[in-house]
């Protein structure tokens, strides 16, 4: 059986669990004994180990082929990721750390650090996701989806980061309603299910985190 060894509420190993899930690859998620390893480590059948999400990226668009995560049109998949890059780069940075990794223990997250959460920078995290969430529902309006009208690389890449703030009730849905809309539909996608499922022992979710609207 091939194998996902992630994180919980790591924004990168939620994204190579939808991906797997995309692709409509059946894959056992194992959690990660070491986490100080870099994460996520897909295992193919053969035993191929491809660690990290660009090298997962790479290995099951090239060896699996159906569903592919980025548009064929050229203009497009340039959008989509660039969605990606600004998920894993300055959302991450400027958001996510912030708020997950002050929040959520270092075993959860792969977060290099374990202290008592710093309530300014979950703070600055909050209005910077505030901004972010503006950008998303323009988009979402505009192109159907964050790139084009197809659910991309771009939307599953900011839909991980999204789904870790939800799982807190960090996400102000109710204040932006194009945002909220996007990720309904997202969250009810079949490769969304498993990360539906979690529950971090000790850190239950929101009520609403699981149910496909808010």
């Amino acid at each position: 059986m091939r194998r996902l060894i992630h994180l919980t509420l790591s924004p990168s190993c939620r994204l190579a669990r939808l991906m797997v899930g995309e692709k409509r690859v059946a894959c056992d998620p194992v959690l990660a004994e070491d986490t100080k390893q870099v994460m996520p480590v897909f295992v193919d059948l053969d035993g191929t180990q491809a660690q990290g999400v660009w090298a997962i990226l790479d290995h099951l668009e090239l060896n699996y082929p159906d569903y592919p995560l980025a548009p064929a049109d050229d203009a497009a998949r340039r959008e989509a990721l660039r969605w990606v890059d600004w998920a894993m780069g300055p959302f991450h940075e400027k958001v996510t750390q912030r708020i997950i990794y002050e929040k959520a223990a270092p075993r959860h997250t792969g977060a290099g650090f374990s202290r008592a959460p710093d309530m300014n920078s979950i703070r600055a995290g909050r209005e910077e996701l505030k901004s972010a969430l503006k950008v998303i529902g323009t988009a979402a309006e505009t192109n159907g989806n964050l790139a084009c009208r197809e659910t991309t690389l771009g939307d599953l890449a900011v839909a991980a980061h999204l789904s870790a703030l939800d799982y807190f009730g960090e996400v102000p849905w109710s204040d932006f309603a194009a945002a909220g809309e996007w990720y309904v539909r997202m969250k009810s996608r079949p490769s969304f299910r498993s990360l539906l499922s979690d529950r971090v022992p000790g850190q239950p979710p929101v009520s609403h985190y699981a149910e496909l609207d808010f």
